[in-house]
């Protein structure tokens, strides 16, 4: 299993991206992300399979992750799958993937975290910290506070997600997220690199812009 790697993960979206997922996936390796996350809702299974392809050979020396669908995590060979609450259990998806594949969970409290942790994830994904219009179906903002709660009790690598910008991203690191995800703040802009770079930093200045 590939081990999690900090700083700024990346998650595609197609309806956003001013130059496409794939193009938005080269920035990013040249901005020095390890890790990312496709994540397609509109497409049909076929279409996912070839777009996970290609990001599959992009992605040489970083971590792919496929949103939801396992099925399409295997044909591609990703490296592991994400999944939500109502998404299949962990133990089941573990059962399809392998052990030696990434399982990560999205989470909206402490219980769900302390119940990843122990079905077998390999991270969390803590969601919305703030505010987002990305994801239409999300739920309220947890904030922060929440991020230190889950840290204390549970030991899994946490990526804050959700409304993160550049101007309150310090705070969801301070309260210990070892990775965050900016959607919006990065694909809405003209350079998508170097929109990454200024998260990167954070994590290279201790937090400090």
């Amino acid at each position: 299993m590939r081990e999690f790697v900090k700083g700024y993960y990346f998650i595609t979206d197609a309806k956003l991206s001013r130059n496409g997922i794939f193009e938005d996936v080269k920035a990013a390796i040249k901005a020095g992300v390890k890790i990312f996350q496709y994540r397609e809702k509109n497409k049909s299974t076929r279409e996912m399979l070839y777009e996970a392809l290609e990001l599959r050979k992009l992605i040489n020396d970083g971590v792919l992750i496929i949103n939801d669908r396992v099925d399409i995590a295997i044909a591609a060979g990703a490296d592991g799958v994400h999944i939500g609450q109502d998404d299949m259990p962990v133990s089941i998806t573990r059962r399809l993937i392998g052990i030696d594949k990434i399982i990560g969970v999205t989470v909206h409290n402490l219980l769900q975290a302390q119940e990843a942790e122990k079905e077998g994830a390999d991270y969390i994904a803590v969601s919305p910290i703030f505010h987002t219009t990305t994801k239409l179906d999300a739920e309220n903002p947890v904030g922060v506070q929440i991020i230190s709660e889950i840290k204390k009790f549970v030991c899994l690598p946490a990526v804050a997600i959700g409304g993160i910008t550049l101007e309150n991203a310090k705070e969801a690191i301070e309260a210990g997220a070892d990775a965050i995800c900016a959607i919006s703040a990065v694909l809405t802009k003209n350079n998508v690199e170097e929109e990454i770079r200024k998260f990167q930093k954070l994590f290279n200045n201790g937090g400090q812009r």
